[in-house]
């Protein structure tokens, strides 16, 4: 089964210039997807911008729909961002009422503590065991004694492929009464994200394998209508609040190749590219476990894609990123300290396959990866 969706999903898609394991970063997008965006973009040559867009209502209205099917949240609205920070931004600009305290984990996104800084939030930590897991029994004590106005979750961080509890954070809140948001930019594709959360945002690039510069913010219609957002429209405008947050100039194509992207996402099943993305991960955390210089920081049996591997030794995760890019033609991500600030101490190195990715290509990498920190030792 797997190698039969592994054989799909490249077939789907040009073939890749070296050996690609930076999918946390951005996917490699497909034929359709490719083909759907520049289909949109001559469209507009030919008939104009306005009304190519409103010919393709319907498939953005199939995207909003797919959305709201992986997210669980079928009556929610979903306004169309240019990314996940930007629907932060827009959710916390428009956040209803005076209250402005927020919990987060302490690996909290370094970009995503500077939106709540700029929207006015103080930052209350959760608790966490020691690699970074909540805590949950002792979030439920804090929470319960002392709640936040809302709750923020990232349940797989930017910077380590760990996996929070977020059905259970669900369950807490639900039963606290306590609003939870959820940063799925790295979650939704490798994780089960329809949990009954109140507001859900993430990008297209990542897992789901969409174009850049965009992504969506999927809100509750409770939430969502007392939401207030930055440039209200005048009333005689009759625009729906979701509609008000997505205003403005857009990359309609890239909306439109988003929207293909989450089809054929669906299409492939999501529990089986799920389980597809955590079979890699445990192969890849098997297959550089034994690597000098380097430390696999996740478990094996972690139900993630993402590796993280913390240098020792004097390693430099930057050098080696360079070094294996041009070298080898491998691409990767050194996540540096600003991704979260409030608890990384040094960059590290990742590494996120896809589901096409073969075992092959992670012994070569492993043998790469054994090149490359041996070229750049001090």
């Amino acid at each position: 089964m797997s190698d039969s969706l592994a054989d799909r999903w490249r077939a789907a898609r040009p073939p890749v210039a070296g050996l690609h394991l930076d999918s946390a970063a951005c996917s490699r997008q497909s034929f359709a997807v490719l083909a759907a965006a520049a289909k949109h973009a001559l469209h507009e040559a030919e008939v104009g911008g306005y009304v190519a867009a409103e010919a393709a209502t319907p498939v953005l209205n199939a995207g909003r729909a797919a959305v709201a099917t992986l997210c669980g949240m079928a009556e929610a609205e979903v306004v169309f961002t240019t990314g996940s920070l930007h629907a932060l931004d827009l959710l916390l600009g428009g956040w209803p009422g005076e209250g402005r305290t927020l919990a987060c984990l302490p690996g909290e996104y370094g970009p995503n503590l500077a939106v709540m800084a700029a929207h006015g939030f103080t930052v209350r930590p959760l608790p966490t065991l020691e690699d970074g897991r909540l805590a949950l029994d002792d979030a439920a004590h804090l929470l319960d004694e002392d709640p936040p106005d809302l709750v923020h979750l990232t349940p797989v961080a930017s910077h380590r492929g760990v996996v929070q509890p977020l059905a259970m954070m669900a369950r807490l809140c639900g039963e606290l009464g306590l609003p939870l948001v959820v940063d799925a930019a790295q979650a939704l594709g490798q994780l089960d994200c329809a949990v009954g959360a109140d507001a859900i945002y993430s990008s297209s690039r990542k897992w789901i394998a969409g174009p850049r510069g965009v992504g969506f913010l999927a809100v509750r219609p409770d939430l969502m209508d007392r939401l207030t957002p930055r440039l209200p429209a005048p009333e005689w405008a009759s625009m729906s609040v979701a509609r008000q947050l997505e205003f403005g100039e857009a990359n309609i194509a890239a909306r439109v190749g988003f929207s293909v992207a989450l089809g054929e996402h669906l299409g492939c099943g999501p529990e089986k590219l799920r389980a597809r993305l955590a079979e890699l991960g445990a192969l890849t955390r098997t297959a550089l476990a034994g690597v000098d210089g380097w430390l696999v920081v996740e478990a094996v049996e972690e139900p993630s894609a993402i590796t993280t591997l913390a240098p020792v030794d004097g390693a430099d995760p930057k050098a080696v990123r360079d070094w294996l890019l041009v070298e080898r033609r491998i691409v990767t991500t050194c996540a540096s300290v600003h991704r979260a600030p409030l608890e990384l101490t040094g960059p590290v190195l990742r590494i996120s396959p896809h589901v096409d990715t073969t075992a092959e290509d992670l012994r070569t990498f492993a043998d790469a990866l054994i090149a490359a920190t041996a070229a750049t030792a001090a």
